[in-house]
């Protein structure tokens, strides 16, 4: 494709409104405006017809795991499937196909399949070879009875301090391994090379191009629940240049440790200096777990079945670790799920410096009290829009136990906003769908999209709190402009000087009833003026 390129034949998403065409030269915005004017600016520029759609910024995910998405991907993935028969079929016949593999691992399930949300060892004791399969939040991991007797694990094993072993009423291990109870049997799993890992890394790269996504935030660099270290793999891709979008890692904060592995992230993040694609600027700091396994961490106790949830790192030490990663110029990337998690990650960002542009994900519970603080601390809101509306994982596991007013409390998008919050959006990939406008129509009408795997559920179109629903300019702002702006990306607008990291969409969702957001789709990508994926039949 020439250097100079006229994006023109429908509507551009800028800052202060839409315009007719951009013109790029050389991978840079060079002039917005008029299509009449650019084509006197650049008459022999190639020309790409927009064909009625929109062109907007790209997309930037600020809260993903693109690796072990690609590992998963090329395991027994499970993401893209739902019940237990699919879920069983699928393990056997890739089974079948890998008799080669000593493990079957891999990962994708959803919690709400199983009553209580809880698979049982003996489903996999159909395979002859030990099992450990991830649920796809992560959290928690779905193990065989092989695989607990290779790992010694017996009903006089205890819990490690960050995790649970569910257990039968005899204390049998059960086959469900919660949060850092996951580490018993997912470090016996066969690793992957560094080759496995960068290959996992360039696939899904190519996988989020074709979605629009053009950067993006790894939420974990690291080890952590039975994954390797993803540091050297994007090392490897950034130094050889096919690293190609524009990536910070959040580095992981090992919760068993305390501020002596300060000089060891420091040191991590020098390892990456002076490349152009990736960054280890930020750290990952995960203060509690999931409310669907109750360690979530909240206030009062949850409902029936009574406890708090876990912090994870002590409340009365985190503000100390916070103050110094921010003193050494470090952004602080926090998971808080629970509304007391929220709280102690915001009491420990309270007095840190704006510059450093902190962000808080996921924020399902969020006390109405807690909500003006985020504007109030200069505290990024990191959305993962998509977990907003009613499914089963949320009607049957989540508001039972959260109870009427705590319930009400979750994902409080437009109050953030009403308050005057930063907001930036990302999609926690592979937990939930990499696509960006799947998760923009859950913002903006709190409902399943159609494309969903839960779109049959029987509340799935009834809106979700939608009082707390919020606009399309406001939502696709946040996953372009908002994200690129947690990152220090040069990205994320369409203005002039900036670069040319940009989507062609094939409608405009402006144009759209808002329930039917979900049916766009990405035409083309471009980074830096670049091509770098095209469905030119959508």
């Amino acid at each position: 494709m020439s250097s100079h390129i006229l994006f023109r034949g429908g509507r551009v998403l800028t800052p202060g409104g839409f315009a007719e065409a951009v013109l790029v030269r050389d991978g840079v915005i060079a002039a917005v405006g008029a299509e009449s004017d650019l084509v006197r600016l650049s008459p022999a520029a190639e020309p790409v017809d927009l064909r009625g759609g929109l062109l907007t910024p790209g997309f930037v995910d600020a809260h993903i795991h693109p690796v072990q998405a690609g590992l998963e991907r090329a395991a027994c993935d499970l993401a893209e499937i739902y019940g237990l028969d699919e879920y069983l079929a699928h393990i056997a016949s890739f089974a079948a196909a890998h008799p080669e593999k000593t493990w079957i691992s891999g990962g994708g399930w959803d919690m709400a399949a199983f009553p209580g949300g809880l698979p049982h060892r003996t489903q996999l004791d159909f395979l002859d070879r030990p099992a450990y399969l991830i649920q796809r939040d992560h959290h928690a991991a779905w193990v065989n009875t092989r695989a607990l007797e290779l790992a010694g694990i017996t009903k006089d094993t205890p819990d490690p301090a960050d995790g649970r072993i569910e257990r039968e009423p005899d204390g049998t291990p059960s086959g469900v391994l919660h949060e850092g109870a996951m580490d018993l049997v997912g470090l016996l799993t066969p690793r992957p090379t560094a080759a496995d890992a960068e290959a996992a890394l360039l696939e899904a790269q190519q996988y989020l191009f074709s979605l629009g996504i053009t950067g993006w935030q790894d939420a974990i660099v690291g080890s952590y629940a039975g994954s390797d270290d993803q540091l050297p793999a994007y090392l490897s891709a950034a130094s050889s240049g096919r690293l190609k979008a524009r990536v910070v890692g959040a580095l992981w904060w090992d919760r068993t440790r305390g501020a002596e592995q300060i000089p060891e992230l420091v040191e991590r993040r020098a390892a990456a200096e002076g490349l152009d694609r990736f960054r280890a600027t930020s750290v990952k700091i995960m203060q509690d777990g999931i409310a669907e396994n109750f360690t979530a961490a909240v206030i009062e106790p949850y409902c029936r079945c009574g406890g708090t949830g876990l912090s994870y790192v002590d409340p009365g030490l985190l503000k100390g670790y916070v103050r110094e990663l921010d003193a050494h110029g470090f952004q602080v990337h926090f998971h808080a799920i629970g509304e007391r998690a929220v709280r102690e990650a915001l009491d420990a960002l309270a007095g840190t410096a704006p510059k450093n542009r902190h962000h808080i994900a996921h924020l399902q519970i969020v006390t109405p009290e807690d909500v003006p603080r985020f504007a109030a601390l200069g505290v990024t809101a990191n959305l993962q829009p998509l977990w907003a509306t009613h499914h089963a994982q949320m009607d049957e596991l989540c508001i039972p136990y959260l109870g009427e007013e705590r319930s009400s409390w979750q994902y409080p998008f437009a109050d953030l906003v009403r308050h005057g919050t930063r907001l930036a959006a990302g999609s926690d990939w592979p937990v939930s769908s990499a696509d960006p406008l799947q998760a923009v129509h859950v913002a903006v009408n709190r409902t399943e999209p159609g494309s969903s795997v839960h779109a049959s559920y029987p509340t799935a179109q009834t809106p979700f709190l939608p009082g707390q629903s919020i606009d399309l300019r406001t939502v696709l702002t946040a996953y372009t402009a908002g994200s690129a702006w947690l990152n220090r990306s040069p990205a994320g607008v369409i203005e002039e000087g900036r670069p040319a990291d940009l989507v062609v969409l094939d409608r405009d969702p402006f144009t759209l009833d808002p329930q039917d957001i979900w049916t766009t789709r990405v035409r083309m990508t471009f980074v830096d003026g670049e091509c770098v994926a095209d469905d030119t039949t959508g």
